[in-house]
């Protein structure tokens, strides 16, 4: 790895720069903290514009960055904060598409660059669909640098215009939450105790209840699996707009299926599971795929999006919205305890060649430092 300078050069100002999080995901406001830890640790001056809640969750301040309250981008007055707290930035790094459509309105008129990550790929159908467009090609064209957490997001951002598209994989950071010590095997049993599998395989799902995570599909291949013996469970770890729906189907059916709702210890659930499943139709750098591999557990995901190229053959890929590929996959994996040990050998190795959160720092760097070139001195 290229070696980054911690410090400005003898009688240079330290690098000002301001990150920008719009409503603020999960992996993107863990992304931006883990940037502002590592930057202010190499001498970067660092402000984050994020709403109040990302910032009592995340503890920007927490790791040398200073925060300014930055309302939601429905809020009117957003632009204009943004613009002044990004007044005397020599750099303004916008995470996300709302976030990066304010910073370049913030900016207008001003020479200051503007680098964008897209960490995913937005949803949307019909008049919304065209919207996105407008909004993506305003974004790419505004932006000195698209950094593109997939080969296929990389591929976007240059068809909307992007000057200069790059790959840039971001590191999942290791989880805030310490995680329980102890003989592995005790709390795996206490895990699968609690979720009611303790005699029976356990499979898990983890993300927002939302369409395109694809749980309808689970739900029905999950029909499938209730001929068993025993009968598999799978849980689901999350909240979101599609539970009534789905607590209904899982009633109604007669499912093998728990919504857990929010969990804040899915780090500790996931190695009680025999398998993890993934269905979501579109995914770029998915932090549950990354979390399973890295835990060991075998993993059954989508071959859509950045998927392919994240866990490569440490994975069994199905194609999206099929429940019976989905569901004949987790049936011949429960079956095959040879084949689950490989995937989780495979796994652990596939992990251990991602970049590390230093790795991902250096590089946002060394972008930064092309960017800014000659600052003034103090």
């Amino acid at each position: 790895m290229t070696h980054v300078s911690s410090h400005p050069p003898h009688g240079q100002s330290p690098l000002r720069t301001v990150q920008v999080l719009g409503g603020g995901s999960a992996g993107s406001s863990a992304h931006v903290r883990s940037l502002a830890s590592g930057l202010a640790a190499r001498g970067v001056r660092v402000t984050v514009c994020a709403p109040s809640e990302a910032e009592r969750t995340y503890g920007f301040t927490d790791v040398g960055a200073r925060h300014v309250p930055v309302a939601r981008s429905g809020d009117p007055g957003s632009v204009a904060a943004l613009r002044i707290a990004c007044a005397d930035a020599d750099l303004v790094h916008a995470h996300g598409l709302h976030a990066a459509l304010r910073a370049a309105l913030a900016l207008s008129g001003r020479h200051t660059p503007l680098v964008v990550t897209w960490h995913t790929r937005a949803q949307a159908e019909g008049a919304r669909a065209h919207l996105l467009r407008l909004l993506e090609r305003r974004v790419a064209r505004a932006a000195a640098v698209v950094l593109a957490t997939s080969s296929d997001l990389v591929d976007r951002a240059r068809s909307r215009g992007a000057r200069d598209a790059r790959l840039s994989a971001v590191a999942i950071p290791a989880p805030r939450k310490a995680v329980e010590h102890g003989d592995p095997d005790r709390l795996r049993h206490k895990a699968r105790a609690e979720l009611g599998a303790t005699e029976r395989p356990l499979l898990m799902a983890v993300g927002s209840l939302d369409r395109h995570r694809g749980y309808g599909t689970l739900l029905d291949a999950a029909r499938a699996w209730r001929d068993l013996d025993p009968v598999p469970l799978l849980v689901i770890a999350g909240e979101g707009p599609l539970r009534t729906v789905l607590q209904g189907r899982v009633e109604d059916e007669e499912l093998p299926v728990r919504l857990l709702g929010r969990r804040d210890d899915v780090s500790e659930l996931l190695p009680a599971a025999d398998l993890v499943l993934l269905s979501s139709g579109w995914e770029s750098r998915s932090v549950l795929a990354q979390e399973a591999l890295r835990a060991g557990v075998p993993l059954v995901a989508t071959a859509v999006g950045g998927i392919p190229e994240l866990v490569g053959d440490a994975a069994e890929l199905v194609p999206y919205a099929d429940p019976g590929a989905l569901a004949a996959a987790v049936v011949r994996l429960l079956g095959d305890p040879a084949r689950r040990e490989l995937l989780r050998e495979r796994g652990v190795r596939q992990a251990a060649g991602w970049p590390t959160e230093d790795e991902t720092v250096a590089q946002v760097l060394s972008v930064y430092d092309e960017l800014t070139e000659v600052r003034p001195l103090v």
